[in-house]
Protein backbone atom coordinates (compact mmCIF):
# COMPACT_ATOMS: atom_id res chain seq x y z
CA UNK A 1 0.00 0.00 0.00
CA UNK A 2 1.04 3.49 -1.27
CA UNK A 3 1.92 5.80 2.05
CA UNK A 4 0.27 8.95 2.23
CA UNK A 5 2.35 12.22 0.64
CA UNK A 6 3.53 15.11 2.84
CA UNK A 7 1.16 17.25 1.42
CA UNK A 8 -1.37 15.15 2.08
CA UNK A 9 -0.66 14.37 5.66
CA UNK A 10 -0.88 18.29 5.69
CA UNK A 11 -4.25 18.84 4.25
CA UNK A 12 -5.23 16.36 6.30
CA UNK A 13 -3.88 18.16 9.57
CA UNK A 14 -5.27 21.17 8.60
CA UNK A 15 -8.52 19.66 8.12
CA UNK A 16 -8.51 18.39 11.85
CA UNK A 17 -7.13 21.69 12.93
CA UNK A 18 -10.15 23.79 11.73
CA UNK A 19 -12.46 20.97 12.89
CA UNK A 20 -11.35 21.15 15.90
CA UNK A 21 -10.97 24.91 16.06
CA UNK A 22 -14.77 24.57 15.12
CA UNK A 23 -15.66 22.60 17.64
CA UNK A 24 -14.20 24.72 20.39
CA UNK A 25 -15.79 28.08 18.29
CA UNK A 26 -19.15 26.25 18.61
CA UNK A 27 -18.61 25.27 22.30
CA UNK A 28 -17.35 28.43 23.46
CA UNK A 29 -20.13 30.13 21.67
CA UNK A 30 -22.74 27.68 22.96
CA UNK A 31 -21.84 28.24 26.91
CA UNK A 32 -21.57 31.89 26.23
CA UNK A 33 -25.55 31.83 24.87
CA UNK A 34 -26.30 29.15 28.17
CA UNK A 35 -24.52 31.97 30.77
CA UNK A 36 -26.60 34.75 28.78
CA UNK A 37 -29.92 32.86 29.56
CA UNK A 38 -29.49 31.52 32.74
CA UNK A 39 -28.87 35.04 35.44
CA UNK A 40 -28.80 34.28 38.98
CA UNK A 41 -31.75 36.47 39.40
CA UNK A 42 -31.71 35.79 43.03
CA UNK A 43 -28.54 37.98 43.18
CA UNK A 44 -29.15 40.79 40.85
CA UNK A 45 -29.45 44.50 42.05
CA UNK A 46 -31.75 46.97 40.35
CA UNK A 47 -30.04 49.66 42.45
CA UNK A 48 -28.86 51.34 39.33
CA UNK A 49 -31.16 50.08 37.12
CA UNK A 50 -32.73 53.95 35.51
CA UNK A 51 -29.60 55.07 35.54
CA UNK A 52 -27.90 52.01 33.49
CA UNK A 53 -31.09 52.30 31.18
CA UNK A 54 -30.94 56.26 30.81
CA UNK A 55 -26.83 55.75 29.60
CA UNK A 56 -28.14 53.00 27.25
CA UNK A 57 -31.02 55.38 25.52
CA UNK A 58 -28.22 57.58 24.94
CA UNK A 59 -25.74 54.76 23.25
CA UNK A 60 -28.76 54.35 21.62
CA UNK A 61 -29.97 57.47 20.40
CA UNK A 62 -26.31 58.86 20.03
CA UNK A 63 -25.48 56.36 17.29
CA UNK A 64 -28.56 57.11 15.65
CA UNK A 65 -27.51 60.82 15.41
CA UNK A 66 -23.73 59.35 14.98
CA UNK A 67 -24.86 57.83 11.43
CA UNK A 68 -27.33 60.92 10.53
CA UNK A 69 -24.37 63.38 10.87
CA UNK A 70 -22.08 61.41 9.21
CA UNK A 71 -24.41 60.94 6.12
CA UNK A 72 -24.70 64.86 6.58
CA UNK A 73 -21.02 65.43 6.67
CA UNK A 74 -20.51 62.64 3.28
CA UNK A 75 -23.23 65.57 1.71
CA UNK A 76 -21.35 68.28 2.32
CA UNK A 77 -23.10 69.68 5.18
CA UNK A 78 -20.05 70.77 7.61
CA UNK A 79 -22.33 72.53 10.19
CA UNK A 80 -23.18 69.27 11.65
CA UNK A 81 -19.18 68.50 12.58
CA UNK A 82 -19.00 69.88 15.94
CA UNK A 83 -22.11 67.88 16.50
CA UNK A 84 -20.32 64.60 15.31
CA UNK A 85 -17.27 65.05 17.15
CA UNK A 86 -19.24 65.79 20.59
CA UNK A 87 -21.90 62.44 20.14
CA UNK A 88 -18.05 60.72 19.48
CA UNK A 89 -17.17 61.75 22.83
CA UNK A 90 -20.05 60.85 24.56
CA UNK A 91 -20.87 57.52 23.36
CA UNK A 92 -18.64 55.59 24.92
CA UNK A 93 -18.46 57.60 28.23
CA UNK A 94 -22.33 57.11 28.46
CA UNK A 95 -20.81 53.28 27.45
CA UNK A 96 -18.79 53.01 30.46
CA UNK A 97 -21.23 54.72 32.49
CA UNK A 98 -23.57 51.72 32.28
CA UNK A 99 -21.09 49.15 32.58
CA UNK A 100 -19.68 50.91 36.06
CA UNK A 101 -23.45 51.17 37.42
CA UNK A 102 -24.50 47.99 36.25
CA UNK A 103 -21.15 46.42 38.65
CA UNK A 104 -21.94 48.36 41.29
CA UNK A 105 -18.40 50.07 40.56
CA UNK A 106 -16.96 52.27 43.74
CA UNK A 107 -15.77 54.37 41.31
CA UNK A 108 -19.22 54.98 39.74
CA UNK A 109 -20.23 58.66 41.47
CA UNK A 110 -16.67 60.43 40.31
CA UNK A 111 -17.45 58.83 37.05
CA UNK A 112 -21.07 60.16 37.01
CA UNK A 113 -19.72 63.17 37.76
CA UNK A 114 -17.15 63.53 34.72
CA UNK A 115 -20.01 61.96 32.79
CA UNK A 116 -22.28 65.11 33.35
CA UNK A 117 -19.92 67.49 32.14
CA UNK A 118 -19.70 65.39 28.33
CA UNK A 119 -23.39 65.05 28.20
CA UNK A 120 -23.90 68.60 28.78
CA UNK A 121 -21.84 69.50 26.27
CA UNK A 122 -23.70 66.53 23.44
CA UNK A 123 -26.84 67.94 25.40
CA UNK A 124 -25.95 71.90 24.19
CA UNK A 125 -24.55 71.04 20.81
CA UNK A 126 -27.44 68.90 19.70
CA UNK A 127 -30.06 70.93 21.20
CA UNK A 128 -28.44 73.69 18.02
CA UNK A 129 -29.31 70.96 15.53
CA UNK A 130 -32.82 69.68 17.19
CA UNK A 131 -35.14 71.50 15.10
CA UNK A 132 -33.43 70.40 11.76
CA UNK A 133 -32.89 66.61 12.95
CA UNK A 134 -35.21 64.63 14.77
CA UNK A 135 -31.83 62.10 15.45
CA UNK A 136 -30.27 65.16 17.09
CA UNK A 137 -33.20 66.00 19.08
CA UNK A 138 -33.50 62.58 20.38
CA UNK A 139 -30.24 62.25 21.58
CA UNK A 140 -30.40 66.01 23.38
CA UNK A 141 -33.45 64.51 25.28
CA UNK A 142 -31.69 61.21 25.87
CA UNK A 143 -28.53 63.42 27.23
CA UNK A 144 -30.95 65.85 29.43
CA UNK A 145 -32.71 62.77 31.20
CA UNK A 146 -28.88 61.16 31.56
CA UNK A 147 -28.22 64.31 33.21
CA UNK A 148 -30.65 64.19 35.79
CA UNK A 149 -29.91 60.15 36.54
CA UNK A 150 -26.26 61.55 37.06
CA UNK A 151 -27.14 64.15 38.97
CA UNK A 152 -29.29 61.77 41.72
CA UNK A 153 -26.18 59.79 41.89
CA UNK A 154 -23.77 62.38 42.81
CA UNK A 155 -26.17 64.71 45.00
Amino acid sequence: MDQPSKQSLDNINRRKLLARTAAVAATVAAGSAFAGEHKHHHHASTANTDLISSALDCVKTGEACDAHCIKLVKHGDDSIAECLDIVNQMLPVCRTLSTLASAESNHLVAFAEVCIAVLKDCEKECEVHADMHAECKACMEACTACIKECNKLTA
